[in-house]
């Protein structure tokens, strides 16, 4: 059973759903396979689903969470090993975490709040390896589309600009409490290489020339 803040409802303004499945729990975690040495940075650890196992298996972790309450209780079970950023991930100075340092980024992402983080990041690419989210299938799905497929729009195009992204696989609504409406899935994006040497140079809104070619 996964500990969690008793008391502690989900809250509607911060699009908080709380992944509670062990089996789904663990293929993320296997799937962002963490290590000791790597800066791993979560967006939203809300009740510690997967900062309890990455911890566990890196030792360490930093995290970003806008909900006090929850703060304040992850920082009371974690002392040692989770540096906590209480702030609104959307509003970040991302330059300011562990700056000078490549990032692993991951979480399961609000819905709400999914596309204008996913574009945020951009400013940032050069310093980050990999990222790994969980986010509405729609979304991801139009992450990934080819170009000219149906579900194939603004944030393919300015997404796929910057990253190689694949779709992991898919996690069904009873595993998060409240049970959401719709299914999620999990992604993975790294920066293109056609865009790697020329990264720390452009701005989040400019194209990669070679990739828009």
């Amino acid at each position: 059973m996964v500990q969690k803040l008793e008391g502690h409802h989900a809250r509607k303004r911060f699009g908080q759903n709380f992944l509670n499945d062990p089996h789904w729990i663990g293929k993320i975690v296997d799937s962002i396979d963490p290590q000791p040495e790597q800066v791993l940075i979560e967006i939203g650890p809300g009740q510690a689903a997967l900062t309890r196992e990455i911890i566990a298996k890196s030792g360490h972790e930093t995290a970003i969470e806008i909900d006090r309450d929850l703060a304040a209780w992850l920082r009371s079970i974690f002392p040692e090993t989770l540096e906590l950023i209480e702030a609104d991930a959307l509003k970040l100075d991302w330059s300011k975490v562990h700056p000078g340092e490549k990032l692993r980024i991951f979480g399961n992402l609000p819905y709400n709040i999914s596309s204008p983080l996913l574009i945020s990041l951009i400013a940032v690419r050069g310093r980050v390896t990999d990222q790994h989210f969980m986010l509405q299938k729609e979304v991801v799905d139009r992450m990934v589309s080819a170009p000219g497929g149906k579900t194939y729009g603004r944030l393919s195009a300015v997404l796929q600009r910057y990253y190689r992204m694949m779709k992991l696989f898919d996690v069904p609504p009873g595993a998060f409490t409240p049970a959401p409406k719709v299914t999620s899935s999990v992604v993975h994006t790294a920066l293109s290489p056609t865009c790697a040497d020329r990264s720390a140079a452009l701005p989040w809104n400019s194209w990669c020339r070679s990739s828009a070619m």
